[in-house]
């Protein structure tokens, strides 16, 4: 157990606490939430990398750590840091990730008497862009690593390296050349990161991986430009029609998947067990949850963390904005399958290519655009239990745990 000693593990949530009760915290957080750090605007590119250098580069060296700032392999302008604290060949090491750009400030969208650039606290609230993603959590992170180099006097009895991204919110262009280029500086035990939502407010969250993610995008293109419904209605085909026939073939009414060859495997029960205890939807700004859609037969918990979806993410057919009296000569839909592990994602395009062909459905072009894998680290794992009651002995609050 790496805080076997009551006493370190007593001394770091002290001074854990002391630095958010003196400020210092806010202070740190706030001056980080200063920093544009836009990577959807090509015009901050200067800014991401000063993020790296001026702020987390001394922030890392003064606990210790190694750093250096590389190019990103992709030749965007999205620099990456690493870094690494070593303190022993015989030591367990960990590896975690952040990424310090955020989406836009987006400044008019701000309610009366907030601004996306510094933080304002409204009772136990604290607002400013980045503070839930990433900045408030790698920030954390770092906090609680100083108190726990302090805690021991120096010795952390681990060592710990770092991956710090800054183009996360522009699909991490480079990031996985880089992790393969950087394979054996990467290396590790153990890999902990934040960079996600708790399942609510008040409830520590153990993720041990993610739905995968397959965007595809179907197209239904007969002819060249429109034509008049009134005389034409009726005798040709309309796309858009077409094109919502498809869907509603691949998922129904509610929600539920209807190609068969994407479903995923039986639950298995140790997942099942895991996430009995979690409840979606529990905070006070959280949308309405329809019992009745998506997988009948599964709990709520179930069909978000353990079942497959696909969802209509934009579809277009003519001008929405002015539309005409008019047959449109094409129609698009672009779409997402979220799918866990065991799903056979590889032959993803090829199942809905069939799938229509055996409903009948033809003109429909599909295309696959782009795929992420699935993650699902084994419940039983040992480093799991370690975690989980880690937490709680820290907090006093059982954490969920997400499979």
């Amino acid at each position: 157990d790496m805080m076997n000693e009551t006493g370190d593990r007593q001394t770091a949530i002290r001074l854990a606490e002391a630095v958010f009760d003196s400020g210092d915290f806010l202070a740190d957080l706030d001056r980080r939430v200063h920093y544009r750090t836009e990577s959807q605007d090509s015009a901050k590119a200067g800014t991401l990398l000063s993020y790296l250098t001026d702020e987390i580069a001394p922030t890392l060296q003064r606990l210790g750590f190694e750093t250096r700032c590389v190019r990103n392999p992709s030749g965007a302008d999205a620099p990456i840091l690493l870094a690494s604290r070593w303190e022993s060949e015989s030591l367990p090491t960990i590896v975690t990730y952040a990424h310090g750009d955020v989406v836009r400030g987006q400044d008019a969208q701000w309610r009366s008497g907030l601004e996306p650039w510094r933080i304002v606290v409204e009772d136990d609230r604290w607002y400013g862009r980045g503070i839930a993603d990433n900045k408030g959590q790698h920030s954390i992170n770092l906090a609680a690593l100083a108190a726990v180099i302090k805690a021991r006097r120096g010795k952390l009895g681990y060592n710990v390296k770092v991956i710090f991204e800054t183009g996360e919110e522009i699909d991490s262009p480079g990031l996985d050349a880089l992790c393969a280029s950087e394979r054996r500086f990467l290396a590790g035990d153990l890999f902990i990161a934040s960079d996600g939502p708790r399942v609510s407010a008040e409830r520590p969250t153990v993720f041990l991986g993610s739905r995968g993610e397959l965007n595809f995008e179907l197209t239904v293109a007969l002819r060249e430009g429109g034509h008049h419904s009134g005389n034409w209605g009726g005798i040709l085909r309309n796309p858009a029609t077409v094109l919502a026939s498809a869907i509603s073939s691949i998922i129904d009414n509610n929600g539920r998947l209807q190609v068969k060859e994407l479903l995923p495997p039986p639950i298995p029960d140790a997942v099942r067990d895991a996430i009995a205890s979690i409840e979606i939807g529990k905070d006070s700004n959280a949308p309405y949850i329809d019992p009745a859609w998506g997988q009948p037969g599964l709990t709520i918990a179930e069909r978000v963390l353990a079942w497959n979806t696909i969802e209509v993410l934009a579809f277009t057919a003519g001008n929405p904005e002015a539309p005409v009296g008019s047959i449109p000569p094409t129609a698009k839909a672009y779409c997402q399958m979220r799918f866990v592990v065991g799903t056979d994602w590889k032959n993803a395009g090829q199942h809905l290519t069939n799938h229509l062909k055996e409903c009948g459905i033809s003109d429909v072009q599909m295309t696959v655009t782009s795929i992420s894998k699935a993650t699902r680290l084994d419940v039983r794992h040992p480093w799991v239990n370690w975690a989980m009651t880690s937490i709680e002995r820290t907090t006093g609050k059982r954490p969920a745990l997400i499979p």
